[in-house]
Formats: C-alpha cells, sequence, structure tokens
C-alpha cells in the first residue's frame, strides 16, 4: 500500500516501484541521520530459482532538498550489477553461502554510491557487495550474519547497506481495498459484517532495502548540526526515485535487452501513501515522473481529499462533522505539501517553505524519542511522524486519522472532529520478523524454506 503497485505503469515494473521511504534521527546514534528507499513490492520469500535483486538497469537515487525550493540540492545515486560465476548452472547458488564472498553465490550483485550536490559527483565507494535474499537454512544458514558482512563503511561516520529485508510497513489490505473497510469498525460500514481484527496484508513479505547513515552536517544548508527546532535550517526535505534509461532495444546477438539514451524517472516516493490514495488514477504515472517541485497541480487533491468525502458515505452516521465541513484542508496541506510552520504545534516546526511538495520533511534538531509512540507527532511524539517517518510509525492509522479530521483543530480551532477521528484504524501492526535497533533498522527478511504460503516465517 504506502506506495506498493501505486500506480498503473510502475505496478508492472516492480524492480523500479519505491514502495517506502523513511529519513529520522539514528536513535543510537543520534549525531546521523538514517535515510531508507524500499524497492520491488510484495516479494515471496521463496521465489526462485531467480530469486529477487536490485535492477542493474535502474538508477535508484535518495535525494534530499535543504534549499526551500524543493528541489534536489544533494542526492545519494546507487547503481548495481550482477554477475554470474558459473554459466553452465541454473542455480541461484551452488552450496551453502556463509560469506558474502562466497563462489558458491553463482550470482551476486554489487553496487557503487555516489553523491551528487549542486551539479558536482564524488563517487564515494565501487563495488560494495549486497547480499544474497534469504534462501532457506542450508544455503543461508545464518542470514544475520551475511547481512551484517554487508554493512559498508564509507568514510567516517558513515555507512550503507543495499539488500533484502523484511517490509516493515504494515496495513489491512485486503480490507481497504475492499470499498474502504476498515475491519474493527465494519460493523458500521455502508455493507456491514461483524467486526475483526485487522490482517496484515505485508506478513511475510520481503523488500530490498538501500539504506545510508550520514551525519547531519552532511545534510544541513550551512552543513551544521541544528540545536533549534524553531530555526528553518534544522528542516530537511527528502524523497527518493527510481530511473530508467528512455528507450530499450533486444540485442539479437547477444540473446537481451539493453537500456539507451538519458534517464527517466518513473517512480518517486516521499509520504507515504499520497500517490496511493491522495492522486486519482489517470495521473498517478504522471505523478511519477514528474519532480516534488511541480506538485502545486496535485493540491487540489489535498485539500480536497477523495477519502474525505468517502468515509461519511461509507461509515453512514459516523463522520456528520467531516461531511458538513467544506473547508479546504489546510492541516493536510501543511502535513503533505509544506511541512508545518511554526506557531501550530507549541515548539516544534518542520516547514521548508511555501513550496507545495510531497517530501517527508524532517527538522533534525528534534532529538530521537527516549519513548517512541508509533503514532509519533499526534500522540505528542515529535520524533516521529509526520516528522521524517521511522520504521515503526503506524502511519496508516495517523493519515487515516488525520484524513478524518482529527487534524483539522491545528489550523482551525473552529472545528471539532467527530469521535470516530481519534479511533479509527485498520487494527494493524508488524507481523513480519522485528525491526531492529540498529542500522539498517529493518527487520531479518523471511526465508524461502522457512516460509509457508499463508504463512511465512522469518530465519
Amino acid at each position: 500500500m504506502s506506495s506498493h503497485r501505486e500506480a498503473p505503469e510502475i505496478s508492472k515494473d516492480p524492480v523500479a516501484d519505491n514502495t517506502d521511504v523513511y529519513a529520522f534521527v539514528s536513535p543510537d546514534k543520534p549525531d546521523t541521520v538514517t535515510l531508507i528507499a524500499n524497492f520491488i513490492p510484495f516479494q515471496n520469500p521463496f521465489g526462485g530459482p531467480n530469486f529477487y535483486e536490485f535492477g542493474d538497469d535502474v538508477l535508484y537515487q535518495i535525494h534530499i532538498s535543504n534549499g526551500g525550493d524543493a528541489r534536489a540540492d544533494i542526492s545519494y545515486q546507487f547503481r548495481f550489477h550482477a554477475k554470474i560465476r558459473n554459466k553452465k548452472t541454473f542455480l541461484y547458488n551452488t552450496g551453502p553461502i556463509t560469506s558474502i564472498k562466497d563462489t558458491t553465490w553463482n550470482r551476486p550483485q554489487y553496487y557503487s554510491v555516489t553523491r551528487v550536490e549542486n551539479g558536482r559527483s564524488r563517487v564515494l565507494a565501487r563495488n560494495l557487495a549486497a547480499p544474497p535474499v534469504n534462501v532457506g537454512v542450508r544455503s543461508t544458514p545464518n542470514y544475520a550474519k551475511l547481512a551484517a558482512q554487508a554493512i559498508h563503511p564509507i568514510g567516517t561516520n558513515r555507512k550503507v547497506f543495499a539488500g533484502q529485508r523484511a517490509d516493515g510497513f504494515f496495513a489491512d489490505l485486503g480490507s481497504i481495498f475492499d470499498l474502504g473497510t476498515l475491519r474493527p469498525f465494519q460493523a458500521a460500514h455502508l455493507i456491514p459484517s461483524a467486526a475483526a481484527v485487522g490482517v496484515n496484508g505485508l506478513q511475510g513479505s520481503n523488500v530490498h532495502t538501500i539504506a545510508i547513515q550520514v551525519p547531519i552536517t552532511d545534510l544541513t544548508r550551512d552543513g551544521k548540526k541544528p540545536t533549534d527546532v524553531l530555526d528553518a535550517k534544522s528542516v530537511i526535505g527528502v524523497y527518493a526515485t527510481a530511473s530508467r534509461q528512455q528507450s530499450k532495444m533486444f540485442d539479437d546477438l547477444l540473446g537481451i535487452s539493453t537500456w539507451h539514451g538519458p534517464h527517466k524517472q518513473v517512480s518517486r516516493l516521499g509520504n507515504p501513501l499520497f500517490n496511493e490514495v491522495i492522486v486519482p488514477m489517470a495521473e498517478k504515472d504522471k505523478w511519477n515522473s514528474r519532480p516534488p517541485s511541480d506538485d502545486r497541480k496535485y493540491a487540489q487533491y489535498v485539500t480536497k481529499p477523495e477519502l474525505a468525502g468517502l468515509l461519511p458515505v461509507l461509515y453512514p452516521g459516523v463522520f456528520p462533522n467531516l461531511a458538513a465541513y467544506k473547508k479546504p484542508r489546510a492541516d493536510l496541506a501543511a502535513i503533505l505539501l509544506t511541512g508545518i510552520p511554526k506557531g501550530v504545534v507549541p515548539g516544534f516546526q518542520n516547514y521548508t517553505g511555501p513550496v507545495q511538495a510531497d517530501m517527508l520533511r524532517l527538522n533534525v534538531a528534534v532529538p530521537p524519542s527516549k519513548s517512541p509512540n508509533p503514532l509519533g507527532l499526534v500522540a505528542g511524539d515529535a520524533a516521529g511522524f509526520p516528522n521524517g517517518r521511522r520504521v515503526f510509525d503506524d502511519v496508516v492509522t495517523v493519515e487515516i486519522r488525520a484524513v478524518a479530521g482529527l487534524t483539522i483543530p491545528l489550523v482551525d480551532p473552529s472545528y471539532t472532529p467527530d469521535g470516530a477521528a481519534s479511533a479509527v484504524q485498520d487494527g494493524t501492526s508488524n507481523t513480519n520478523s522485528d525491526y531492529l535497533k540498529v542500522f539498517p533498522y529493518l527487520g531479518t527478511p523471511g526465508g524461502g524454506y522457512q516460509s509457508k504460503p499463508g504463512i511465512p516465517v522469518a530465519s
């Protein structure tokens, strides 16, 4: 859901499909920021013999905007290439893989990391090894060890990881896409049924993660570590993209397809669920190809979101105040398009300026929470979504409640939210592998041998 198969065309190109973006001050290293971009949704752990991997023909990027114009001031670029060690076998591995250097792994993948700042490129690392996927107890008997070997230092206080992880996003996909049903509240639905516990549609699914951890000073506009939360220079915007070259040709001699021409953006993501449930279907692929600085074209769908109009229809009598509210949703515009200005939430802001753009906005002067709440800012935890996004933040609940009107009083004190606005949720939590307390924070991916259809199990 977050951005899993969110647009018609990119759903046909999963290797370039950006599923989630995270940006947060690292809880165990609070002088750094961790940036994560996930790709390739709904990975079946036992999907061999051609297991999932990054696209050698895709340019993956994580962008930082710190100049107030919603344009990328800093970009981290990741390019991958795979090798085949033994061309006479169909096997992904010819024996146990106990090290990412083992020759028993028949299709290793490597990547480079390049930092681009103000048009100037600097290669930070080349030929970094990604880990294999979690094949099973015989092929990858100690997967946590393999993943740890794939965490690479790329300079002082900087590290990077690119490889398979358990999907950290959770949502009741089967229910939500069935005419907006929320199982805990479906007795009140227009087509009612007995209330039930939410079902995590992402359970057992893996993704491919690009994670990079860098000093805060690498990302701020003046190269300093801010301490004043209300200082405009303490806020950065973050989004990720995937790009492909413009033309594809089949080579009869080599028997492969190759890409040619300049790169064209085919996927992007900032805030979770933006393209998924705000942008109309006919405009989703166009949105994916545009930069955030052009997003004023889509502001009309934020200030009058379709879902806010559907909730009172799908749940008759439950949201009367929301149904009667006809003003543009300035609260959602602040949260999703500009950041929250000073004076809205006491002692907090993550405002990036008047340019309307879908980006995660992270105030790096806000320290990690000692008692994190997955509901983030709306629950009083300013270190969580929509101040950036941590891997465990319950963004579905936060955004459903915001759309349902819970955040309107922030900008319109005359409005009284419906009672259901503070209670509505899809009823899910992370039932995949546990999150890690250290980089790269997302959990161990489900193993192919260990998983069963409908009952995936992580190693």
